[in-house]
């Protein structure tokens, strides 16, 4: 290979490292963001499903090792290392095994991740209080910003232990249809109605929460894909520039 074609990879796949560096630390934050967030449906998850704290970490950890390696292969291509690029294309092939891998696992259990997500909502419903715990409040607020009821509709919330032992007519304040004239009510907990009939919304969340879910999974599925196309294309070129460099240099390392 001439000087100029090794040059032009060398760059060329700092470049790409650069790239797969900034990949890994969106990932990352995916990660954190699913493990610390309190406003949203993944609130409502994360409190009762360990798949999905699992699953949080497994991407705050694949985050941070594709950070690394970005970083080993920036270096072993400036400097023209082969153990450095040796070790950043083993590496870099597991976490591509690894990634498909569990996009195999996650594609043939979405049914079982949506059932799981259907007993935790309705445990939820049922042991609701007065709207003091995170997830209690999470689910408040998806009632209130999308507009909904229950999980597939108002009539969830009859299971509630302490609607059903009330002697009163009791809803969910987060369900309060604002389209309907009356009082101001709280966000939380459980409000009184004046009639047989609680003015709530008469639509369940399952579908908002889906639409929802699936909008973000669409841009994690996107960041992942174009990591994906990163590491492909930082294996061809480190195999490519690890091939061209006749000896170790050590001298090209700078000295800390």
């Amino acid at each position: 290979m001439s000087k100029g074609c090794i040059t032009a990879t060398k760059y060329f796949l700092f470049l790409f490292n650069l790239l797969f560096f900034i990949f890994g630390a969106l990932i990352m934050g995916f990660g954190l963001w699913i493990l610390l967030d309190n406003q949203s449906f993944i609130a409502v998850l994360q409190e009762e499903s360990n798949s999905l704290k699992v699953g949080s970490y497994i991407l705050i950890g694949v985050g941070s090792l594709s950070m690394l390696m970005g970083f080993l292969g920036c270096i072993g291509a400036i400097y023209e290392v082969r153990c450095l690029l040796g070790l950043y294309f083993t590496c870099l092939l597991l976490i591509l095994i690894a990634q498909m891998t569990a996009a195999v696992l996650i594609y043939f259990q979405r049914d079982l991740l949506k059932n799981e997500m259907s007993i935790i909502v309705n445990k939820i419903l049922v042991d609701y209080t007065i709207g003091n715990k995170t997830t209690e409040q999470a689910w408040d607020y998806i009632q209130r910003t999308m507009q909904c009821c229950g999980w597939t509709g108002p009539s969830n919330w009859t299971e509630n232990t302490v609607i059903k032992n009330s002697s009163r007519v009791l809803y969910p304040c987060s369900c309060r249809n604002v389209s309907i004239p009356g009082v101001e009510v709280e966000d939380n907990g459980l409000c009184e109605s004046l009639s047989q009939q609680p003015p709530v919304y008469q639509t369940g969340c399952i579908s908002s929460v889906e639409s929802w879910l699936f909008s973000n999974y669409g841009v994690i599925i996107g960041i992942c894909a174009g990591v994906a196309v990163i590491e492909l294309l930082g294996l061809a070129l480190s195999m490519c520039l690890c091939q061209s460099i006749r000896q170790e240099d050590y001298t090209k390392v700078p000295a800390y």
